[in-house]
Order: structure tokens, then sequence, then C-alpha cells
């Protein structure tokens, strides 16, 4: 079997497990695996920039947020429904992140990650200092009556669920058509070696430019679509906090593969979700767990996997 169908093998499985899933499992781990499927979705988008392009973020909630807040402050104030306020979300991330990569671009390593966190905490700071329309802190819950899209429900557990398979299918069969394109071998090669990658004469600056675009538009659609999917829209989530959280998905995954980042947010929230079960220092759990596998499990689950079993592996 040739590697692009091994790879179509694997997509197309694992969607259709997600699928069978939605019908069998019950309604906490229903309502768990479809908001994992959202957050996955976000980490597509940051395995983009930083597990193919070698670009280190610290400032990716900016783009979460700015496609929660493009969907949730148009059906809030201004009462548009659900499909235009979706669209805009993925507009507001876009545009923002097309701005953040013409100058954030402009520098290199460190000091790449300084300028995305800086500009992540003025959007964290605008989102408070505007709290007459965007709640703050306090956040706000989009109406159920106005959370449907083409007719359906959202509100319904099996509808949110299945939304969000959508949502998680279409990023990561994208992702994976894109690494296997000549886009992403470029971006790999940028990754692995910035200076020949320039040498052979491929326009760097112009891939890692679009790079950050496809990665902040799918992090914003993630937070337009967790928005729409689970009623609430805050501050929190444009926190520094939600600019580690994907990082850390990646570094479990498996940085560099595809399915990687669905794996680092499933291990990540029933790991905290079974220790907080046990003690009230459920993150000292996790941190523990995270030494652990960056010990012993350097390129991540899927990465070891790759590594050591199934060097096929996308």
């Amino acid at each position: 079997m040739s590697p692009g169908a091994r790879s179509l093998a694997l997509h197309g499985g694992l969607i259709a497990l997600l699928f069978a899933l939605g019908f069998l499992l019950p309604a906490y781990h229903q309502g768990n695996l479809a908001r994992i499927m959202v957050l996955a979705t976000y980490a597509v988008g940051y395995n983009v920039l930083f597990g193919y392009t070698g670009l280190l973020s610290l400032g990716h909630a900016m783009f979460f947020a700015a496609g929660m807040y493009g969907l949730g402050l148009p059906m809030q104030h201004l009462g548009i429904s659900a499909l235009p306020a979706f669209g805009l979300g993925l507009l507001s991330a876009a545009l923002l992140s097309t701005l953040v990569a013409f100058l954030a671009l402009r520098t290199i390593g460190v000091a790449f990650m300084i300028v995305t966190l800086m500009f992540s905490q003025a959007g964290f700071l605008t989102i408070l200092y505007f709290g007459t329309w965007t709640r703050g802190d306090e956040g706000f819950v989009i109406a159920q009556a106005s959370r449907s899209l083409a007719g359906v429900d959202l509100t319904q557990p099996l509808a949110r669920y299945m939304a969000a398979l959508v949502l998680f299918s279409v990023a990561l069969l994208l992702t994976a058509r894109m690494m296997r394109a000549g886009f992403g071998q470029v971006l790999i090669g940028v990754r692995e070696n910035e200076e020949r990658t320039r040498m052979l004469g491929y326009d760097v600056f112009r891939h890692k430019l679009a790079a950050v675009i496809v990665s902040g538009t799918l992090s914003g659609a993630a937070g337009a679509a967790y928005a729409l999917l689970f009623g609430y829209v805050g501050a929190t989530f444009a926190s520094v906090q939600y600019s580690i959280f994907p990082l850390l998905w990646v570094l479990l995954g498996g940085a560099g593969t595809t399915i990687g980042p669905l794996v680092g947010v499933i291990f990540m929230f029933y790991l905290i979700d079974w220790s907080s079960g046990l003690t009230n220092a459920y993150m000292l759990v996790a941190g523990l767990a995270l030494v652990l596998l960056t010990l012993f499990a350097r390129a991540g689950l899927m990465g070891e996997v790759r590594r050591r079993w199934l060097p096929w592996l996308p």
C-alpha cells in the first residue's frame, strides 16, 4: 500500500471511529469528546505552525479568541444568525493572523515567541478594556435559541457532537493534504533547514506568512465553534494559559504528526479529569506526567509510535 493510501485509510478510519463513538458513548463521554474535537482542531492549527514549520508561538490564544469573539459579539449585540457569524469569526482570525504574521515574521527565534506573546496579551487586555461589550472576565452566554445552523439545533448533544466532528475532520484532512503537497513539503524544509530552503529558490517569507495565516484561521475556526457549540464567550480563552495549552497538546501527541494533536488533547483532558477526582493537586499529577513524557517520549506519543514501529505514519 502506498503512503498516500495508508494516510487516507488512517484518517478515514479515525473519522469513522469518531462517528461511531458519537452513538456508542454515554452522554458524559460524548460531551467530553465533542469538546476534545473542537480543542483538537485548535491544536491542529497550532501544529501547522509549530510542528511543521518550526515556529514556536506563545500567543495563539489571540487567534482562538478572535474567532470566538468574531462570532459571539455579532450574535450577542447585532442579532446575526449562526452561519454568517461563523464566517465573521473566520474572517476575524484570518485578518488578525495576517496582521500579526507581517509584523512578527520580521523576527526569528526567541524574539518571535516574545512578539507573539505581546500581541496576545494586547488582545487579552483589549477584551478587558472594552468590557462594556465583551463583559470581560465574566464573559457572556449565547442564547440557546440562536445556536442553530441550517435548521440543526446545536444545543442537542448528538448534533453538537457531529458538528464538532465535521470541524475536526475538515481540519485534519486539510492539514494531511496540505503537508503531502509541495507547499507542506516546503514548510517542513523551512523547519529542518531554513537557509538551505532559501538557497533552493523558495520564498521562505511567503511560505511562513501563509503558514501563520492557515494556522491562525484554523485556530479561529476552533474558537468560533467553541462559542457556538458550548454557548459561552469569555476572556479566559484569550489568556496566556490558552496559548500554552496547544503547545502542550502538540508536544504530548507528537509535533509534526497529523493525529498527534487529537491524541495529546485526549491524553491531557482525561488525565486532568481523572486526577481531579483523586486530589486537589491535579495539576501536579499533570505536570509529573508531562515531565515523564518529556524524558522518555521526546517525540510525543505518536512521534514515538512513528519512530519505533510505524515509520510511514503521517
